[in-house]
C-alpha cells in the first residue's frame, strides 16, 4: 500500500491523540515532580494512532485483528512492568541530569524535550502498525513470518524481563550479575526480544506493501542499541557491578550465543 489521502489524515490524527495523550502525561508528572513517569506511558503512545487509523480507516483486511492484540499485549505489558519497577523510586536518573541541564524552567522545557519527542518517536514507531491495521491486501506468508517472529519477540522479552525481576527481589543476590535464564547467552535479552518484535511487524506491514514504514525498526534497532539501551547501561552497570567485565568477556551483549570460555 502507499499512504493516500485518507490514510495520511488518520494518521496525522493518530499523531494528535499521542501528543494529547503526552501532554496529559506531562501535567501528570507537575506534581510529582518527576517526568519520567513518561517511560510508563512509551508504549501507549505507541499504540494509540493505530488504534485511531483502525477506527477511521475502514477497509482494514484480515491483519487488523492479530497485529492489534499483539501490539497491545506488547503495550499492556511493558506499562504494567515499567510502573512494577519504579514504584517508589521517583525520578529516573536520566531524567534528573536532563533537569539539571536544563534549568530554569525544565518544567516547561520537559513539555517538548522529552514528552513531545517521545509522543513523535512513538509516532514513527507506530508506521508499521497503523499501515498494516488500514491495508485490504489478503493475508501472505509473510504475514505469518512476521507475526511468529513478534510473537516469539514478545515472549522473549517478557521472559527476559520476569527472570531479572525475580533476581533483583532476591536479597541474596544483591551487587551480583545476573547471568541465569536467558541472560545466560546475551548480556541484554530482554532489548534482542523488543527489537525481534519489531522487525517482526514490519514484515506484516510489509506484506501489506508498506515496505516504506522500514524507518519503525531502524529507529528502534538505533535507540535499543545505541541510545537507551545496551550503550547507556553499558556505560555505567560496570561501576555498579565488580563482576560485569567477566560476564561481558563470556557474553554477546546482544544476539543470543553460547557462553564464551
Amino acid at each position: 500500500m502507499t499512504p493516500d489521502g485518507p490514510w495520511l489524515l488518520a494518521s496525522t490524527v493518530g499523531l494528535a491523540a499521542s501528543l494529547l495523550l503526552a501532554i496529559a502525561t506531562w501535567v501528570a508528572s507537575q506534581p510529582l515532580r518527576d517526568v519520567s513517569i513518561v517511560d510508563a506511558a512509551w508504549s501507549a503512545l505507541v499504540l494509540v494512532p493505530a488504534l485511531v487509523v483502525a477506527m477511521l480507516v475502514p477497509q482494514g483486511g484480515a491483519r487488523t485483528g492479530p497485529v492489534l492484540l499483539v501490539a497491545g499485549a506488547w503495550a499492556l505489558r511493558l506499562a504494567a512492568y515499567i510502573v512494577l519497577r519504579r514504584r517508589g523510586d521517583g525520578e529516573d536518573a536520566r531524567y534528573q541530569a536532563m533537569r539539571r541541564h536544563n534549568e530554569p524552567y525544565f518544567r516547561w522545557k520537559s513539555l517538548y524535550l522529552v514528552f513531545g519527542l517521545q509522543a513523535a518517536l512513538a509516532w514513527i514507531v507506530s508506521l508499521p502498525l497503523m499501515a498494516a491495521v488500514s491495508s485490504p491486501r489478503p493475508w501472505g506468508a509473510l504475514d505469518a513470518i512476521g507475526l511468529a517472529l513478534a510473537s516469539y519477540g514478545l515472549v522473549y522479552e517478557a521472559v527476559a524481563d520476569a527472570q531479572l525481576a525475580r533476581f533483583k527481589a532476591n536479597p541474596a543476590e544483591r551487587g551480583r550479575v545476573m547471568d541465569r535464564g536467558l541472560w545466560r547467552y546475551s548480556r541484554h535479552p530482554n532489548y534482542f526480544g523488543e527489537c525481534c518484535m519489531w522487525w517482526g511487524l514490519w514484515l506484516v506491514a510489509a506484506s501489506a506493501g508498506a515496505w516504506w514504514t522500514i524507518p519503525s525498526p531502524l529507529l528502534m534497532t538505533l535507540l535499543l542499541l545505541r541510545v537507551s539501551g545496551v550503550a547507556l547501561l553499558e556505560s555505567t552497570i560496570g561501576q555498579r557491578r565488580p563482576d560485569y567485565a567477566d560476564y561481558a568477556r563470556r557474553t554477546n551483549a546482544f544476539i543470543p550465543g553460547f557462553p564464551r570460555a
